[in-house]
């Protein structure tokens, strides 16, 4: 193993240092209250967020800009832009704990796109752990035994486009640098926001404008201390640790919303996770086989 990547107390303390930085942006999305409309929210967040861009631009300068490239890094972009608009609704309408627990969906539906357009294999524990994870979303949503809120139809909208967002960010990473990889998303999505925020445009205060700045830093240094924790240690070390996300999340509810904790979304939340989980090994375990040239069993 890279010594480099066989560091997993480093590795657990950045990975916990990213789910503090992602609960602090829903955190504070939440304490717009709608008054800045979600796709505006998005776009200023995006374009505060641009700044930050500046160590990449010599990457964005570097690469090769191919039509296949582009085509790929524009429906990215599209993509990627819708699914913000519905997770920024989200955020202003349920609670932080099943924002968080929904969104552990998304590696789930990553699993099965890569079956749909990469043609991998989807073997059968592979789809029982997928059955789980659905499984986990019916706990938190409950359908007929409570009424649903349109933030829980955005976050499984979310969800399944982030995924997609990140089945196009693996295709990518075998062409082109990380940091182009996270340039051109930031560059697309603002784009892509732009005629959405305008629609519905407002002028946001100046507390509005300071908390969606925040909400870009944390969101820019949680994408940072990812890559540290996953450059630190495997990731079957720091899959674990974003569930505690979901215990910051239930905690920071309670605490400054007045969320009380609900069982069914903790435990929903604790089995999708256990799915992940489930799938984060099994491709651990299959990469380690084809290393050593063993056959998949």
């Amino acid at each position: 193993m890279n010594a480099s990547a066989n560091r997993p107390l480093a590795g657990i303390f950045w990975m916990v240092a990213t789910g503090l930085c992602f609960v602090a942006v829903t955190a504070l999305v939440k304490t717009l209250g709608g008054r800045v409309p979600a796709a505006e929210s998005a776009f200023l967040r995006y374009v505060m967020g641009l700044v930050f861009l500046i160590p990449m631009w010599r990457s964005l300068r570097e690469t090769r800009v191919t039509a296949r490239l582009g085509l790929i890094v524009g429906l990215r972009g599209a993509v990627h832009s819708v699914g913000v608009i519905l997770w920024f609704f989200a955020m202003t309408r349920i609670p932080l704990a099943e924002v968080t627990a929904m969104n552990y969906l998304t590696p789930v539906y990553v699993t099965i796109l890569a079956v749909v357009f990469l043609g991998e294999r989807l073997a059968l524990r592979r789809i029982a752990a997928v059955v789980l994870a659905l499984i986990g979303a019916m706990m938190i949503l409950r359908p007929g035994f409570r009424e649903l809120d349109p933030g829980h139809l955005a976050m499984m909208g979310t969800a399944l486009l982030f995924s997609g967002s990140y089945l196009a960010a693996k295709i990518l990473s075998g062409e082109i640098s990380a940091a182009a990889i996270v340039a051109w998303l930031s560059i697309t999505v603002t784009i892509g926001l732009a005629p959405f925020a305008f629609a519905v445009w407002v002028t946001p205060s100046l507390a509005d404008l300071a908390v969606l700045f925040g909400v870009a830093c944390f969101a820019t240094a949680g994408h940072y201390t990812m890559t540290l924790a996953f450059a630190a240690a495997p990731v079957t070390v720091t899959q674990p640790v974003t569930f505690l996300q979901l215990v910051w999340s239930v905690a920071v509810g309670a605490a400054f919303f007045g969320e009380p904790a609900d069982p069914w979304v903790i435990a929903g939340g604790a089995v999708i996770m256990g799915s992940v989980l489930f799938i984060t090994l099994r491709e651990a375990h299959l990469k380690r086989q084809v290393t050593r040239g063993l056959p998949d069993r």
